[in-house]
This record gives C-alpha cells, structure tokens and sequence, in this order.
C-alpha cells in the first residue's frame, strides 16, 4: 500500500491535472534547476575565495565578504527552490494518500479548492523570494564593495573590496529575477485555466 503512496504522489508531483501546471513542472524542475546548479555553481562557486580588500588579509577579507553576503546567493536559491516546491508536495501527498487520481481534482469542488489554495500559495512564495532577493542582493553587483571593518579594527574604518566577475553575477541575478517573474505568471496562468476549465465543466 506504501508504494501505491508513493507511486501516486511521484505521479502527482511530475502530472499536475493542468497542462500550464505540467508546462510548469517542467520549466521549475528542468530548466531552472539545472540553471542554477549548473551555471549557479560556475558564477558563485569561489566567490569567497577571490573577494578581496585592501589590506588583502584573510581575516578581513572573510570579515567584509560575511557582511558583503549575509547570505550566498546559491543557498537563498536553494531555500527558494524548496519552499515553493512544498505547497505542490504536501497536496500531491494529501491526493496520494487519499488515493485521488489527477483527473478527479478539477471535478471534484473541494479537491479543486485545496488546489486552487496551493498554487496561490506557490506564488506567494515566489513574490515574497523576489522582494527578498531584491533586497539582498540588488539588481545589479557592483565592482566595489565598502566594508566597514571597524568593529574588526579601529583603525580600518571603510575598507574597498574587489567583487569578482561582477558582470556575470548581474547577468545571472537577472536571469534568476527572470525566472521567478516566469514561475509567477505561469501559477497565474495555471489558476486561470482551472477556473475556466472548472467552469466549462459546470456549464456542461
């Protein structure tokens, strides 16, 4: 029983019972995450170790890199990835474990509902990611940093910092904005076409 569990929500999670939803499903897992272990790995991989200030010390340099980045880009990718993926997860887990094939959802009023309720969900998430994302990073990665190394040292004050491959940080923040703006529309999309197609089925 355990494993018709599992095989119904493997099914669930890869065939949402909409089309945007599997056009979704395969641009979020696909494109984006290859996108983003990929080229995010290549663009963000050494960061740390190629950030340097002048005085060009490790302690300093690890100092103004922490404040430079309270948070690495690929991790706050990461958390993002995982969060709009649980609201899909846990109703594709209810669906399994009420044994609720894809093609009951949109006829059934409730199951429509809760559906309804976990894409708009997915794109709370990914509005709330884009405003934090723009407040972390910005929209552009500038070639200096000044870091403010007075709580490490007196006399530092205001320190520069070399950012490395500044330019393709900003292309990928970009692409990553581009993405989440892509995965918001579809959602939108995706919650339209349940309700026309909800709706064509009362009419019917």
């Amino acid at each position: 029983m355990s494993l018709n569990y599992i095989k119904n929500f493997y099914e669930g999670c890869l065939r949402p019972p909409t089309v945007i939803g599997q056009f979704h499903t395969l641009f979020f897992g696909s494109v984006r995450m290859f996108f983003l272990g990929v080229l995010g790995f290549a663009v963000y991989g050494n960061e740390a170790l190629h950030f340097s200030c002048d005085p060009d010390k490790r302690e300093i340099n690890l100092f103004c890199y922490n404040q430079f980045r309270p948070i690495t880009p690929q991790v706050f990718w990461a958390l993002q990835l995982v969060t709009v993926l649980v609201p899909g997860a846990v109703f594709h887990l209810y669906a399994a474990c009420k044994s609720i094939d894809q093609e009951s959802i949109l006829q059934r009023p409730i199951y429509t509902v809760f559906y309804i309720l976990s894409a708009l969900l997915r794109i709370i998430l990914e509005v709330i990611a884009f405003w934090l994302q723009s407040h972390l990073f910005g929209f552009q990665v500038k070639s200096l940093y000044h870091c403010d190394a007075s709580s490490l040292e007196k006399r530092l004050g205001i320190i520069r910092c070399l950012v490395p491959e500044h330019f393709e940080k900003t292309i990928f923040l970009i692409a990553m904005y581009t993405f989440t703006a892509v995965t918001v529309a579809l959602g939108a999309a995706e919650v339209f076409e349940i309700l026309c197609r909800r709706l064509s089925f009362l009419s019917g």
